[in-house]
């Protein structure tokens, strides 16, 4: 809720001075990580490379998917409030285009390490694979791989590009246009990413079953997208960059976002973990039983306690989704569990006798897909004004006040 106290003029904050410090710092992330790619493929530790390249990607592309839901959220619901902070949103849609050649080496070179279903012999051997080969399969996983890029790109040229030509024209029909193609978008976003997530993740173990499980990547890539945005919120607040732009009220409504999908995410996670421990069926629990025990048992709880119980007590407060040091902490913290969660995803299918594969090779991988991500999204500020200053609500959000 906000209230209006008079109208103030609003002049172009410009575009972002990437600093040499931060141009040396996403670059020596995505060199550290391309080498320790190629170091564990020389190594002869090949599947261990691509699942550590899967999980890196997975979480990249969900970061700038996540962008441009909550872009398109904010038209859909004609929101005021979060104008100031839109262009972050949509600055995480330039990572799209990277991700299309990023998939296409995944597709290329290491889809034959990640998933059994491609192999014939395999397949020619399981009931079950053969059962699911018209969806499982080569040249269909190919075509909705690309066709989901190819919409994903659609609509962000649709919707980031009217906001970007808005700052030119200051056009409030443009306004309209961005609305009429965010309802689309919400839809299609519903359908492709909960294919892609099981076409990328659950297909890892195919054998297994549950009708949930795209909305649980949901879940994890809103929660992760919105503690990414307080990061950078953080980051531009500390070059006064957002002065007289973003202030504690607009903290607050992040941090409450933030907040209920902490509580969302648990919310699902315990929903598809009840329904297959109380069915107790074989092809369910074929999924749970490994990671209920040993050291993934650990994993188990450590998700549960500081992805869920941790932040949900750090965010209770009304002052700790205000204070911006107090939500950068939980943020970064949340950042990490959703690698870890990932990690809990992906990384059951290649370890032996229920052992943990973890070491240099996972963290560093990551982090070189991280500042590939990072570049992208400086390069984006770089070159467009950080707040889209002409967009016809933006008188809301100067003056976004919460009373609740």
């Amino acid at each position: 809720m906000g209230h209006s106290h008079g109208h103030v003029e609003v002049k172009d904050p410009g575009a972002l001075q990437v600093s040499s410090r931060l141009k040396t710092f996403y670059s020596v992330l995505m060199f550290i990580g391309a080498a320790a790619f190629v170091i564990t493929l020389a190594s002869g530790n090949t599947e261990r490379a691509w699942h550590a390249y899967l999980l890196g990607f997975f979480y990249t592309v969900s970061l700038s998917l996540g962008g441009l839901f909550l872009a398109a959220l904010q038209h859909i619901t004609k929101a005021g409030w979060s104008v100031n902070v839109r262009r972050l949103f949509e600055s995480f849609t330039a990572y799209l285009p990277w991700a299309v050649g990023m998939g296409a080496i995944l597709l290329v070179f290491g889809s034959g390490h990640l998933y059994e279903w491609l192999h014939p012999n395999v397949v020619a051997a399981d009931a079950l694979l053969q059962h699911k080969a018209p969806y499982l399969n080569r040249t269909f996983f190919w075509i909705r791989f690309f066709g989901f890029f190819g919409l994903w790109m659609y609509f962000t040229k649709a919707i980031v590009g009217r906001s970007l030509e808005q700052d030119k024209t200051g056009e409030v029909n443009l306004t309209h246009k961005m609305l009429s193609f965010s309802i689309p978008f919400i839809i299609t976003f519903a359908l492709s990413y909960s294919f892609f997530s099981v076409d990328t993740l659950m297909s890892l173990e195919p054998h297994w079953f549950s009708t949930i499980f795209g909305v649980y990547t949901f879940a994890g890539l809103f929660q992760s997208t919105i503690a990414f945005v307080i990061i950078v919120i953080a980051y531009l607040i500390s070059k006064n960059r957002l002065s007289g732009f973003v202030n504690e009220n607009h903290l607050h409504d992040l941090g409450k976002f933030l907040f209920a999908f902490t509580v969302f995410w648990a919310y699902i996670a315990f929903s598809q973990y009840m329904l297959i421990w109380y069915a107790n069926l074989p092809e369910e629990t074929v999924f749970f039983e490994p990671r209920s025990h040993g050291s993934w048992g650990m994993v188990s709880l450590g998700l549960i306690l500081f992805k869920f119980i941790v932040p949900f007590l750090a965010l209770l407060p009304q002052w700790a989704k205000r204070k911006l040091d107090h939500l950068v902490a939980v943020s970064i913290l949340i950042l990490i569990m959703q690698f870890v969660d990932l990690y809990w995803l992906i990384y059951p299918s290649l370890s032996k006798n229920n052992e943990l594969v973890f070491g240099a090779t996972e963290v560093l991988v990551f982090l070189g897909f991280i500042g590939l991500f990072i570049f992208s999204v400086a390069r984006f500020l770089s070159k467009h004004s950080i707040v889209p200053f002409r967009d016809p609500r933006i008188q809301e959000s100067m003056h976004h006040h919460v009373v609740y």
